[in-house]
Protein backbone atom coordinates (compact mmCIF):
# COMPACT_ATOMS: atom_id res chain seq x y z
CA UNK A 1 0.00 0.00 0.00
CA UNK A 2 1.29 3.34 -1.24
CA UNK A 3 1.79 6.03 1.61
CA UNK A 4 0.11 8.69 -0.67
CA UNK A 5 -2.18 7.91 -3.61
CA UNK A 6 -4.45 10.13 -6.19
CA UNK A 7 -6.48 8.87 -8.19
CA UNK A 8 -8.16 10.00 -11.49
CA UNK A 9 -7.71 13.79 -9.73
CA UNK A 10 -10.29 16.60 -11.39
CA UNK A 11 -9.66 20.28 -10.38
CA UNK A 12 -11.04 23.30 -11.36
CA UNK A 13 -10.70 27.00 -10.20
CA UNK A 14 -14.41 28.60 -11.29
CA UNK A 15 -15.06 26.91 -14.60
CA UNK A 16 -11.26 26.62 -15.57
CA UNK A 17 -10.18 22.44 -14.94
CA UNK A 18 -6.55 22.70 -13.87
CA UNK A 19 -6.52 18.89 -13.57
CA UNK A 20 -7.53 16.05 -15.73
CA UNK A 21 -7.26 12.84 -14.29
CA UNK A 22 -4.19 12.59 -12.36
CA UNK A 23 -2.67 9.97 -11.19
CA UNK A 24 0.54 9.38 -8.65
CA UNK A 25 1.69 7.37 -5.93
CA UNK A 26 4.09 7.85 -3.37
CA UNK A 27 6.00 5.41 -1.38
CA UNK A 28 6.84 5.23 2.19
CA UNK A 29 10.69 6.65 2.11
CA UNK A 30 10.73 7.88 -1.11
CA UNK A 31 11.91 11.21 -2.49
CA UNK A 32 9.29 11.70 -5.30
CA UNK A 33 9.54 14.96 -7.74
CA UNK A 34 6.92 16.35 -9.46
CA UNK A 35 8.14 18.22 -12.28
CA UNK A 36 6.79 20.61 -14.91
CA UNK A 37 6.53 24.42 -16.28
CA UNK A 38 4.65 27.48 -14.33
CA UNK A 39 0.99 26.63 -14.60
CA UNK A 40 1.25 22.69 -15.36
CA UNK A 41 -1.07 22.46 -12.20
CA UNK A 42 1.81 21.29 -9.75
CA UNK A 43 0.60 23.58 -6.82
CA UNK A 44 -2.81 22.47 -7.69
CA UNK A 45 -2.07 19.00 -6.69
CA UNK A 46 -0.52 19.70 -3.71
CA UNK A 47 -3.41 22.23 -2.56
CA UNK A 48 -5.69 19.59 -3.56
CA UNK A 49 -3.66 16.86 -1.35
CA UNK A 50 -3.74 19.35 1.78
CA UNK A 51 -7.32 20.09 1.73
CA UNK A 52 -6.59 24.33 0.43
CA UNK A 53 -8.92 23.18 -2.51
CA UNK A 54 -11.62 20.59 -2.94
CA UNK A 55 -11.45 18.27 -6.28
CA UNK A 56 -14.39 18.33 -8.23
CA UNK A 57 -13.54 14.46 -9.05
CA UNK A 58 -11.04 11.69 -7.97
CA UNK A 59 -9.62 10.51 -4.82
CA UNK A 60 -6.73 10.92 -2.73
CA UNK A 61 -5.96 8.41 -0.21
CA UNK A 62 -3.43 8.94 2.50
CA UNK A 63 -1.97 5.31 4.79
CA UNK A 64 -4.86 3.96 3.67
CA UNK A 65 -7.55 6.36 4.57
CA UNK A 66 -9.73 9.06 2.03
CA UNK A 67 -8.31 12.48 3.10
CA UNK A 68 -9.92 14.60 -0.09
CA UNK A 69 -13.21 15.44 2.14
CA UNK A 70 -11.04 16.50 5.46
CA UNK A 71 -9.88 20.11 6.23
CA UNK A 72 -6.24 20.98 5.69
CA UNK A 73 -5.72 21.05 9.83
CA UNK A 74 -7.36 17.07 10.15
CA UNK A 75 -4.88 16.48 7.08
CA UNK A 76 -1.70 18.27 8.73
CA UNK A 77 -2.39 15.96 11.90
CA UNK A 78 -2.82 12.86 10.35
CA UNK A 79 1.42 13.55 9.31
CA UNK A 80 1.21 15.63 6.09
CA UNK A 81 2.71 18.96 5.84
CA UNK A 82 3.02 21.55 3.20
CA UNK A 83 5.50 24.01 2.44
CA UNK A 84 4.75 26.42 -0.14
CA UNK A 85 6.53 28.99 -2.49
CA UNK A 86 7.92 31.76 -0.94
CA UNK A 87 7.86 30.35 2.77
CA UNK A 88 5.43 32.10 3.69
CA UNK A 89 6.80 33.52 7.34
CA UNK A 90 5.76 35.37 9.52
CA UNK A 91 8.13 38.43 9.05
CA UNK A 92 7.42 40.06 12.53
CA UNK A 93 7.81 37.11 13.96
CA UNK A 94 11.70 35.58 15.98
CA UNK A 95 13.16 32.62 14.39
CA UNK A 96 11.99 30.51 17.48
CA UNK A 97 8.39 31.99 17.23
CA UNK A 98 7.90 31.14 13.34
CA UNK A 99 8.99 27.53 14.31
CA UNK A 100 6.26 27.06 17.04
CA UNK A 101 4.14 28.24 14.75
CA UNK A 102 4.33 25.29 13.15
CA UNK A 103 3.69 23.14 15.77
CA UNK A 104 0.37 24.62 16.55
CA UNK A 105 -1.31 21.31 17.14
CA UNK A 106 -2.37 20.37 20.89
CA UNK A 107 -0.14 17.12 20.71
CA UNK A 108 2.37 19.15 18.44
CA UNK A 109 2.70 21.88 21.33
CA UNK A 110 3.55 19.35 23.52
CA UNK A 111 6.73 18.47 22.00
CA UNK A 112 7.69 21.67 20.55
CA UNK A 113 11.05 22.11 22.64
CA UNK A 114 12.03 18.43 21.91
CA UNK A 115 11.03 19.27 17.94
CA UNK A 116 13.18 22.16 17.75
CA UNK A 117 16.10 20.27 18.95
CA UNK A 118 16.18 17.96 15.85
CA UNK A 119 15.64 21.39 13.86
CA UNK A 120 18.11 23.05 14.95
CA UNK A 121 20.55 20.25 14.54
CA UNK A 122 19.63 20.17 10.76
CA UNK A 123 19.74 24.32 10.67
CA UNK A 124 22.62 25.17 13.06
CA UNK A 125 22.06 29.18 12.02
CA UNK A 126 18.50 28.91 13.27
CA UNK A 127 19.75 27.88 16.85
CA UNK A 128 22.19 30.81 16.60
CA UNK A 129 19.69 32.97 15.61
CA UNK A 130 16.63 32.04 17.61
CA UNK A 131 15.36 35.77 18.63
CA UNK A 132 15.99 37.41 15.14
CA UNK A 133 13.04 38.95 12.95
CA UNK A 134 12.65 36.93 9.93
CA UNK A 135 12.14 39.57 7.78
CA UNK A 136 16.21 40.34 8.45
CA UNK A 137 17.26 37.22 7.22
CA UNK A 138 19.35 36.65 3.62
CA UNK A 139 17.04 34.53 1.33
CA UNK A 140 18.55 31.50 1.47
CA UNK A 141 18.47 31.62 5.51
CA UNK A 142 14.61 32.16 5.10
CA UNK A 143 14.07 29.13 3.10
CA UNK A 144 15.88 27.14 5.57
CA UNK A 145 13.21 28.72 8.22
CA UNK A 146 10.67 28.19 6.48
CA UNK A 147 11.79 24.15 6.20
CA UNK A 148 11.98 23.84 9.92
CA UNK A 149 8.82 25.33 10.54
CA UNK A 150 7.07 22.98 7.86
CA UNK A 151 8.81 19.77 10.20
CA UNK A 152 7.69 21.19 13.59
CA UNK A 153 4.39 18.98 13.25
CA UNK A 154 6.79 15.95 12.99
CA UNK A 155 5.27 14.89 9.71
CA UNK A 156 5.51 11.34 7.76
CA UNK A 157 5.37 13.23 4.72
CA UNK A 158 6.76 16.72 3.16
CA UNK A 159 5.72 18.49 0.92
CA UNK A 160 7.96 21.45 -0.40
CA UNK A 161 6.98 23.57 -3.61
CA UNK A 162 9.85 25.57 -5.41
CA UNK A 163 12.39 25.13 -2.82
CA UNK A 164 14.99 26.43 -4.93
CA UNK A 165 12.93 29.38 -6.17
CA UNK A 166 15.14 32.65 -6.20
CA UNK A 167 18.36 30.98 -4.01
CA UNK A 168 21.83 31.17 -4.97
CA UNK A 169 23.04 28.42 -6.37
CA UNK A 170 25.68 27.13 -2.76
CA UNK A 171 22.38 27.94 -1.44
CA UNK A 172 20.43 25.41 -3.82
CA UNK A 173 22.92 22.44 -3.08
CA UNK A 174 22.70 22.65 0.70
CA UNK A 175 18.94 23.01 0.78
CA UNK A 176 19.01 19.88 -1.80
CA UNK A 177 21.25 18.42 0.36
CA UNK A 178 18.83 18.50 3.83
CA UNK A 179 16.23 17.20 1.27
CA UNK A 180 17.88 13.59 1.44
CA UNK A 181 19.08 13.62 5.04
CA UNK A 182 15.29 13.95 5.74
CA UNK A 183 15.21 10.60 3.25
CA UNK A 184 17.89 9.43 5.64
CA UNK A 185 16.04 10.36 8.89
CA UNK A 186 12.30 8.76 7.75
CA UNK A 187 10.83 11.21 6.50
CA UNK A 188 8.73 10.73 2.74
CA UNK A 189 8.90 13.76 0.64
CA UNK A 190 7.56 15.42 -2.56
CA UNK A 191 9.26 17.92 -4.28
CA UNK A 192 7.64 20.72 -6.14
CA UNK A 193 10.51 21.79 -8.65
CA UNK A 194 11.15 23.94 -11.59
CA UNK A 195 15.33 22.94 -11.44
CA UNK A 196 14.78 19.38 -13.06
CA UNK A 197 18.38 18.54 -13.10
CA UNK A 198 18.69 18.68 -9.43
CA UNK A 199 15.62 17.42 -8.85
CA UNK A 200 16.10 13.63 -10.71
CA UNK A 201 19.33 13.65 -9.14
CA UNK A 202 18.35 13.11 -5.52
CA UNK A 203 14.57 11.51 -6.27
CA UNK A 204 13.75 8.10 -6.50
CA UNK A 205 10.87 8.55 -9.22
CA UNK A 206 9.36 11.25 -10.79
CA UNK A 207 6.32 12.58 -12.66
CA UNK A 208 5.83 15.80 -15.25
CA UNK A 209 3.08 17.42 -15.03
CA UNK A 210 1.95 19.23 -18.77
CA UNK A 211 -1.13 21.13 -19.13
CA UNK A 212 -2.79 19.82 -15.54
CA UNK A 213 -2.19 16.08 -17.35
CA UNK A 214 0.61 13.50 -16.26
CA UNK A 215 2.90 13.49 -19.07
CA UNK A 216 5.90 11.08 -18.17
CA UNK A 217 6.34 9.55 -14.98
CA UNK A 218 9.20 6.89 -13.75
CA UNK A 219 12.36 6.16 -12.44
CA UNK A 220 14.69 9.43 -11.97
CA UNK A 221 17.79 8.07 -13.25
CA UNK A 222 15.64 6.60 -16.15
CA UNK A 223 13.88 10.24 -16.54
CA UNK A 224 17.37 12.05 -16.81
CA UNK A 225 18.42 10.05 -20.34
CA UNK A 226 15.08 10.43 -21.96
CA UNK A 227 15.54 12.15 -25.02
CA UNK A 228 12.09 14.39 -24.19
CA UNK A 229 13.20 15.45 -21.11
CA UNK A 230 16.63 16.54 -21.79
CA UNK A 231 15.06 18.37 -24.87
CA UNK A 232 12.49 20.01 -22.93
CA UNK A 233 13.78 20.75 -19.31
CA UNK A 234 17.45 20.20 -19.33
CA UNK A 235 17.98 22.45 -22.39
CA UNK A 236 19.74 19.22 -24.27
Amino acid sequence: MAMLSVENLNCFYGNVQALWDVGMTVEEGEIVALLGANGAGKTTLLNAITGIIKPAGGVINYLGESIDKLSSSEIIYKGISYLPEGGRLFPDMTVRENLEMGAYGKRNWKRRNEVMKRVFELFPKLNQRQKQLASTMSGGERQMLAMGRSLMSEPKLVMFDELSYGLAPIIVDEVFNIVTRLKTEGITVMLVEQNVHQSLQIADRAYVLENGRIALCGESCHLLEDDYIKKAYLGM
